[in-house]
C-alpha cells in the first residue's frame, strides 16, 4: 500500500533485498518540472523539491519510463 504525502507526492512501501531498503516516491508534474533529469539529487536536493523521508537514504536511479518516479535505497542495518 502506498501513502500520499501533503505535497501530494506518492510513497511506496519500503522493501528489501539482501543489502539495501528501497522505496520511490512519485512526484506531482509541478515538481518534475524542478528536478534535474540529468544526474542523481542529493539529499540536500530532493528535501528542497519536498520528498519527506528519515536520513539515509540515497536517489539512486529514475525509472527510464517515467521521469516523475524516483527511487531510493538505503543499506540494511547489519545484524550483530
Amino acid at each position: 500500500m502506498s501513502a500520499v504525502g501533503d505535497n501530494g507526492f506518492v510513497y511506496s512501501e519500503k522493501y528489501c533485498d539482501d543489502q539495501y531498503e528501497y522505496r520511490h516516491v512519485h512526484l506531482t508534474q509541478d515538481a518534475v518540472k524542478k528536478i534535474p533529469t540529468t544526474k542523481l539529487m542529493s539529499e540536500s536536493q530532493w528535501r528542497r523539491i519536498g520528498v519527506e523521508q528519515s536520513h539515509g537514504w540515497e536517489h539512486y536511479m529514475y525509472h527510464s519510463p517515467e521521469k516523475h518516479i524516483l527511487l531510493f535505497r538505503r543499506p540494511l542495518k547489519k545484524k550483530e
